[in-house]
């Protein structure tokens, strides 16, 4: 048995005894059920002030941000979560030296290019990209109000050095970004989709990059 396979096989295994739904979940963030639309950038023009409009239409896009599609693999500690209630990764891993994983169980050791079913089991599938890894340290978001993910992104120091142009063409055209609207059987997408949120982006640059509160 290859490790690709044990491990998939151990994944499938935890998931079909319940172990997944035993484990304590990470509470309080909203648009768990995922889907729906995203308010397009002119449905802000009403607002006269460039810098509270700025404020909401990041609100907006915080919807996608702060969903579970993105908010698992940006977690407060160096673990992932999974699942619409973001509980601890199963099996436990702990990248705090790499974004792809510890040495010997990488994500690509159940996470390959593509979403994976697993037959007879709840979790109904594993999720795949060929760029899976953990964001890192600094791009933290469980457990930041919008503002603070705001303030966050728009840090060079910590956004892995991304200018206003770069992070609308990040939101906008990266390939695992655009993944949370193609998650896998199981699991809901975020608000919306990746062209939406790019828009929404660029019109937050456009207005100031303005953070709310």
């Amino acid at each position: 048995m290859t490790k690709r396979t044990l491990a998939l096989s151990l994944a499938a295994a935890l998931a079909a005894a319940g172990l997944v739904a035993a484990l304590a979940p990470i509470t309080g963030y909203a648009e768990t059920s995922g889907g729906g639309p995203l308010k397009a950038a002119s449905e802000f023009s009403s607002i006269a002030d460039a810098k509270e409009r700025s404020k909401a239409i990041f609100a907006e896009a915080s919807r996608v941000l702060t969903h579970p599609r993105c908010i698992n693999c940006h977690p407060a500690t160096r673990s992932p979560t999974q699942g619409e209630d973001m509980h601890p990764h199963v099996p436990l891993m702990i990248a705090a030296d790499s974004s792809m994983g510890p040495a010997g169980l990488a994500c690509s050791t159940c996470h390959g290019a593509e979403n994976r079913g697993i037959v007879g089991s709840r979790l109904k599938s594993i999720p795949g990209n060929a760029h899976w890894q953990l964001a890192p340290e600094s791009m933290a978001w469980q457990g930041l109000t919008v503002g603070e993910i705001c303030r966050q992104v728009k840090d060079a120091e910590r956004n892995g050095n991304r200018s206003h142009a770069d992070l609308i063409k990040h939101m906008g055209e990266d390939h695992l970004v655009g993944w949370a609207w193609h998650p896998g059987e199981g699991r809901s997408p975020p608000p919306g989709s990746q062209p939406e949120l790019a828009a929404l982006i660029a019109a937050w640059v456009d207005t100031g990059a303005e953070c709310p509160d």
